[in-house]
């Protein structure tokens, strides 16, 4: 590497890739890191010039790349999936680099998360959306048929069919209406929001616009404002997490009361709703998030569910950099705690 540095065309280099938009660094043969840009001290903060590629980047696709670089001279690809501190996937494009008259291996690591992301989101976006409108679509269409047909002059039927068929199309458009709101969600997962927010307000707020609804379910909502608990975060977004926890407790915990905590603890925003309803299972606790999960589909179609409330509140959490956990037992009730990093 010496070698390497003393040559002046390094410094050449090493502005060349500093004006590069996208993570790039060089490596020696001896795979120790001579030249890194900007991008790439961004990507990766614990990057230094001198250390060994394995240090920095956990990747032995990428390390075996680079190996056959210089053992072969021809240019080599990989994948490197990055997990913290959220799951980013780049593509990896190494180049034999000639510096004086030494070999080196340039490396530009390229970011598809988005691009993947859009593409899984659209293949999800079919696949589920064809299955869960299937139902209530052929359930609308059968009725349609019935009262062209057989049930044209049936007042009564088609009064009682109509009512049907407005409850099913009612079911599509929520379900429609989530799809969308998730895809935006997972669109800008990466961009954590800057604006702050009082978690106890949207929460008051809230429970406020559900009280009606817990009236009807016999469900008593207690909450108890407190002192203002200020978050970086989206208005809209961590209303809709208050909205969609809330009601969950109120349609599933029915008739137990509802209660709403909105704190601080371990330096961080919490809400917390628990209600002292039948409880789920142990074996359902991890996929409840999961997109179209339900433990009682039957039940939660009834209740208007679209089996996407908490995947959604899952990936707005995700987004402010905060935990979403669930604890349950049967016959106790259930209780779903969010934390979130505190304005600084």
């Amino acid at each position: 590497m010496d070698a390497l540095e003393s040559d002046g065309c390094l410094d050449v280099v090493d502005s060349l890739i500093e004006a590069m938009p996208e993570a790039v660094f060089i490596v020696a043969p001896d795979l120790r890191l001579i030249a890194i840009n900007g991008s790439a001290n961004r990507l990766l903060p614990d990057i230094r010039k001198g250390e060994l590629l394995v240090r920095a980047m956990r990747a032995p696709d990428v390390l075996d790349a680079a190996m056959r670089v210089f053992q072969t001279g021809q240019p080599q690809s990989s994948v490197w999936l990055d997990r913290f501190p959220v799951e980013r996937q780049f593509e990896v494009h190494l180049k034999r680099l000639v510096i004086g008259k030494r070999n080196a291996c340039v490396v530009t690591l390229h970011d598809v998360t988005e691009a993947r992301r859009v593409d899984r989101m659209r293949t999800d976006f079919v696949a589920n959306a064809s299955h869960e409108l299937r139902t209530p679509l052929a359930s609308v269409l059968g009725f349609i048929e019935t009262l062209q047909g057989p049930a044209r002059e049936d007042r009564a039927a088609r009064e009682k069919f109509l009512v049907i068929m407005s409850d099913q199309a009612r079911r599509m458009a929520r379900l429609v209406d989530d799809l969308l709101s998730l895809s935006r969600i997972e669109q800008n997962l990466h961009m954590r929001p800057e604006k702050e927010v009082d978690l106890t307000s949207i929460v008051g707020q809230m429970v406020d616009s559900l009280s009606t609804m817990a009236d009807e379910a016999g469900v008593d909502l207690r909450f108890t404002p407190g002192e203002q608990v200020v978050a970086p975060g989206d208005y809209d977004e961590l209303l809709r997490v208050a909205e969609n926890l809330i009601e969950n407790a109120i349609k599933y915990g029915a008739p137990s009361p509802v209660d709403i905590v909105v704190d601080v603890k371990d330096g961080m925003g919490r809400l917390v709703v628990s209600d002292q309803g039948p409880g789920v299972a142990a074996e359902h606790l991890p996929r409840l998030t999961e997109r179209f999960y339900r433990v009682d589909a039957g039940q939660s179609r009834a209740k208007g569910g679209t089996g996407l409330g908490l995947a959604i509140v899952k990936h707005i959490v995700a987004r402010h950099r905060g935990r979403l956990s669930i604890e349950s037992t049967p016959g106790q009730g259930s209780t779903f705690s969010v934390t979130i990093p505190l304005a600084h």
